[in-house]
């Protein structure tokens, strides 16, 4: 393994233009500079375009965005603004790393920092086409060195109700992990970007300076956080209005200082953050509000490259995705073989069968096993090797779907008869591709709601004591991140990432619709979806969750398994998955992109 160190509209149109100087000293002459003859800067950008783009970021899809070229594609699950800024990319010479990482910086800018963060982590499956080699990059969360006791780091979360989501516990910051996301991007783009550094910064500095309306979907991140983003003098001053009252729709929101970290990170590299002048304060925050990180956790912060973990699936079908430390990859294929041995390739699609739908939910509820201790996993599924080695072959997955056919299931379903972060795909012309997940990893900003210059901090230990205390203090936790490049006879025809509570379950979902059932990657994200279920924090027992309307009632009854529906506007915290994905076709090089079927989600192309 080798490791590298290398709205309102009218408000919104009558905002001035970029300061000329910034809290660093920085002109906008000087940042100019460093970008070349490169302007990724939405002014830069046909006229209209920019607000109309922007205006979309109140909309809420119902179907999956989509579009098609043989240049370049993008799509993301949320923010087809920032799709739109990663197109540029590609548009003025770039590729598709450079596409990738300008549409995730400008995503965090349009978020305000809630669900993703530039102190958040990232996940990268990388296609060279000049090479036909796929890279792996693993940017994910670090444990803190002097967290010697981490069972005992104050907090909890479910999705029992909305206060059990907002977090349970007095805030800490001892909640706080290292995360890599900046150092992702920095590494990500010397590696493989073509643009100057500075330039794929554009469009998110021109967000956070210009502001943004707040639409419908961010006054209710505003409102289910109020308590907590008071808390702290500069999260208020940050998340606040000036006379005290909480923005609201129609409002709008500036992030001035985020610009000026951001200018200052594309100058001055990732060490401004993981050790320099904005990693002091980092660390001065945290350990205020009594958490144990130094500025050493954040000097010692590297990123994993790596070959990828590489898998046969079916009828020609391979799978390039993660490897360890990251245990997401094994999941995918761990899932995808019990796929196979349980008939689901062969049989009616789950969303019309309800002895399908059952097997389906088995299999993705398997997911959560990797977070068990080696012993847990031999009690519940005894001479079933989970190793990784093992888990990655068909003969693990022929015995233990045998066990699980034999009644040892993993969830305890409640009968009722007796007896459920953000994404970015990109390729450019040339047939590279960049498929990323990245993520704050905890619910709108955290409980703790600490900010520093801009850049929210989330509380990503607050729920993951267990798995933090099962690896040395300051090494790499495992992620649960599924992201990869499906191959079909040797050559690489989609690109795909997954986000969300249940990002298990929809890439499970996606890539059967694919590889078994021949759907386009626009009609796999459209078919109907089974969420992440529900438990009950009292019983443990299992409620199988899904989108309202999708699903035949007769088919959820056949079951046998307690059911509900959710309302779309209820599934962004209510365990729905997002997996996005763009193919390509080998021989006329017709580029598929297709983004979410929610939220305001794009899929962008020329």
């Amino acid at each position: 393994m080798n490791i590298d160190r290398r709205t309102a509209l009218g408000a919104f149109a009558a905002t001035t233009a970029i300061a000329t100087t910034s809290a660093f000293g920085i002109t906008a002459k000087a940042f100019a500079a460093t970008r070349g003859d490169v302007d990724l800067s939405p002014k830069s950008w046909p006229a209209g375009e920019y607000a109309r783009y922007m205006k979309a970021q109140g909309v809420d899809r119902t179907t999956a965005g989509s579009a098609q070229g043989k240049q370049g594609a993008v799509t993301v699950a949320y923010g087809g603004l920032a799709a739109r800024a990663g197109l540029e990319a590609l548009k003025q010479g770039g590729n598709a790393i450079d596409a990738a990482m300008t549409t995730a910086l400008t995503q965090v800018a349009l978020t305000m920092g809630a669900p993703i963060s530039y102190f958040g982590i990232m996940s990268l499956v990388y296609y060279e086409a000049k090479s036909g080699k796929t890279y792996t990059m693993n940017a994910e969360w670090n444990t803190v060195a002097g967290e010697t006791d981490p069972q005992s780091i104050p907090g909890a979360i479910d999705f029992s109700s909305t206060e059990a989501l907002q977090g349970k516990g007095e805030p800490s910051g001892r909640t706080a992990l290292v995360g890599g996301f900046m150092k992702g991007v920095e590494a990500a783009h010397k590696r493989f970007g073509k643009l100057p550094f500075a330039s794929i910064f554009e469009p998110a500095i021109h967000v956070a300076e210009e502001g943004m309306p707040v639409t419908a979907q961010l006054e209710t991140v505003f409102q289910f956080r109020d308590k907590d983003i008071r808390r702290l003098p500069e999260t208020r001053a940050t998340l606040v209005k000036p006379d005290g009252s909480a923005y609201a729709e129609g409002d709008l929101f500036r992030q001035p200082k985020l610009a000026e970290t951001l200018r200052a990170v594309a100058q001055q590299g990732a060490g401004y953050m993981y050790g320099g002048a904005w990693g002091e304060k980092l660390v001065a925050a945290i350990q205020a509000d009594g958490g144990k990180m130094t500025i050493d956790d954040l000097k010692n912060y590297q990123v994993i490259w790596a070959d990828p973990l590489v898998a046969d699936l079916r009828g020609g079908y391979s799978i390039h995705t993660s490897p360890a430390p990251n245990f997401g990859g094994f999941s995918i294929i761990e899932a995808q073989n019990l796929a196979d041995a349980a008939g689901l390739c062969g049989g009616g699609h789950w969303t019309k069968s309800s002895e399908q739908l059952k097997k389906a939910l088995e299999i993705t509820q398997l997911f959560g096993i990797s977070m068990f201790p080696k012993e847990a996993q031999n009690a519940i599924y005894p001479g079933i090797d989970f190793s990784d080695a093992s888990r990655v072959t068909k003969a693990h997955a022929a015995a233990l779907w045998q066990q699980i056919e034999g009644g040892k299931t993993f969830t305890k379903w409640k009968r009722t008869t007796p007896m459920h972060s953000d994404d970015v795909v990109a390729i450019d012309g040339e047939g590279n591709m960049a498929a990323i997940t990245h993520s704050i990893n905890c619910v709108n900003w955290g409980k703790t709601g600490i900010f520093v210059d801009g850049i929210s901090i989330g509380d990503p230990a607050s729920f993951q004591q267990a798995a933090i205390a099962r690896v040395t203090p300051g090494e790499r936790l495992p992620a649960p991140t599924e992201t990869g490049i499906l191959l079909k006879d040797g050559v690489p025809v989609v690109a795909f990432a997954s986000m969300g509570a249940g990002l298990h379950q929809r890439t499970f979902q996606g890539l059967l619709n694919v590889t078994c059932f021949g759907m386009t990657v626009e009609d796999a994200i459209n078919a109907p979806d089974f969420f992440l279920p529900s438990v009950d924090p009292a019983t443990s027992e299992t409620t199988l969750v899904v989108p309202e309307g999708r699903f035949d009632h007769k088919v959820l009854d056949g079951t046998g398994y307690a059911w509900r529906e959710m309302p779309l506007e209820e599934a962004r915290l209510g365990g729905e998955g997002k997996w996005v994905a763009i193919s390509r076709d080998p021989k006329t090089g017709l580029l598929h992109a297709a983004s979410h079927n929610r939220n305001n989600s794009d899929a962008v192309a020329f």
